[in-house]
């Protein structure tokens, strides 16, 4: 089966169209209410495969990606973090770590987890999925508790998780274009009436 296909399959079974990627990005919002419902393991590998095509600094590729659906870690991780709490009644979650002896480089060992997150985030709507990002930060509490509660080696890094569940109800689109946060040439130059 070809990634046409598989997209197509994972589609199929949860009834809806998958989006084009400008719709997608454009409609995509965090998601944090969820119905209950499942989501099916073709669903899910879709999405993971999504983060395993984001851009990487040198190619190093230095994410793994752990899939939590054990409804007590989920709980557990929603009731660690007062910016979690969506966890408690998510389908699954996917903790994105990086590996930072393969990419040593802080900087882009965050951009290439931020990536493969956004990818992830952006099929998971396309699909009907609704998700949310939760961030972590080196050396706090809770970038502690996910190393301690998801085993993590030394080397292996938290990097942002994701939270997944079909939405109880669709978020409606708003134009987010800021002109003045568009500069040409240099900071400071804007040309307001160009996208007007």
């Amino acid at each position: 089966m070809n990634n046409n296909d598989e997209l197509k399959a994972a589609a199929e079974e949860l009834n809806v169209k998958s989006l084009d990627t400008v719709t997608a990005i454009i409609t995509r919002r965090s998601v944090r209410k969820y119905s209950g419902d499942g989501i099916g393991d073709q669903l899910l590998h879709t999405v993971l495969n999504a983060g395993f095509c984001a851009p990487s600094a040198h190619n190093r590729r230095p994410w793994h990606f752990i899939v939590i659906r054990n409804r007590d870690k989920l709980i557990e991780l929603s009731e660690a973090y007062m910016y979690s709490k969506m966890l408690k009644s998510a389908d699954c979650c996917i903790a994105v770590c990086a590996d930072a002896e393969v990419q040593p480089t802080h900087d882009f060992l965050i951009a290439d987890c931020s990536a493969a997150i956004e990818n992830m985030l952006l099929c998971a709507h396309s699909l009907g999925i609704g998700g949310v990002w939760i961030g972590v930060v080196k050396n706090t509490e809770w970038y502690d508790f996910i190393k301690n509660s998801l085993s993590l080696p030394a080397s292996i890094v938290p990097a942002g998780l994701i939270s997944l569940g079909v939405p109880v109800r669709s978020a409606d689109a708003r134009d987010r274009f800021e002109t003045g946060k568009v500069h040409y040439e240099q900071f400071g130059s804007q040309f307001q009436d160009r996208f007007a």
